[in-house]
């Protein structure tokens, strides 16, 4: 007797749906940003419910690793340095949108320190949280690691004992 599962075909659709290019970074320098806060303030401002609402963010804001682990999720702080959503260059104050196209609650980590929690993932999956190609997570893995022997390099040893020898 043979088993139904095994005797039914999936059905599978006419034309398969294409599949959706993945959105590039998007860098806003300090002039735009200053440029669209000038608009906003011109257009009467911000909203005073939005202003409520950020000033019961910052108010509750975590002050340490602990306090965030267990905070809700996706994290609400984009200002983090941790959080993968936006990236702030400390140098020229320059904002990177990591993923234009959605939005924060749209993405499945949205903190660093969650992602390294989970100690070793490949590099594919790191593509995908950071929004960049596999060869570009491999080719800054390698930059990083090469900084890191330099470092290493540049420390002084310990004096060996007599007795090493």
């Amino acid at each position: 007797m043979s088993d139904p599962k095994r005797s039914t075909l999936p059905v599978l659709p006419d034309e398969p749906e294409p599949a959706k290019p993945r959105q590039r970074a998007r860098t806003m320098s300090r002039k735009e940003m200053a440029r669209m806060f000038r608009q906003q303030s011109a257009a009467g401002g911000i909203d005073p419910e939005l202003e409520a609402l950020m000033a019961e963010l910052d108010a509750t804001r975590p002050k340490t690793r602990g306090e965030c682990a267990q905070g809700p999720r996706p994290c609400p702080y984009v200002s983090c340095k941790y959080n993968l959503y936006v990236d702030v260059n400390p140098r020229t104050g320059s904002v990177k949108m990591n993923f234009p196209d959605k939005e924060l609650w749209e993405l499945a980590e949205t903190c660093a320190l969650d992602v390294a929690d989970r100690a070793g993932i490949t590099l594919e999956e790191v593509g995908v949280i950071m929004n960049l190609t596999r060869e570009r997570v491999r080719q800054l893995e390698m930059r990083g690691l090469s900084k890191l022997r330099v470092i290493a390099d540049d420390e002084p040893r310990p004096a060996r004992d007599a007795e090493d020898d």
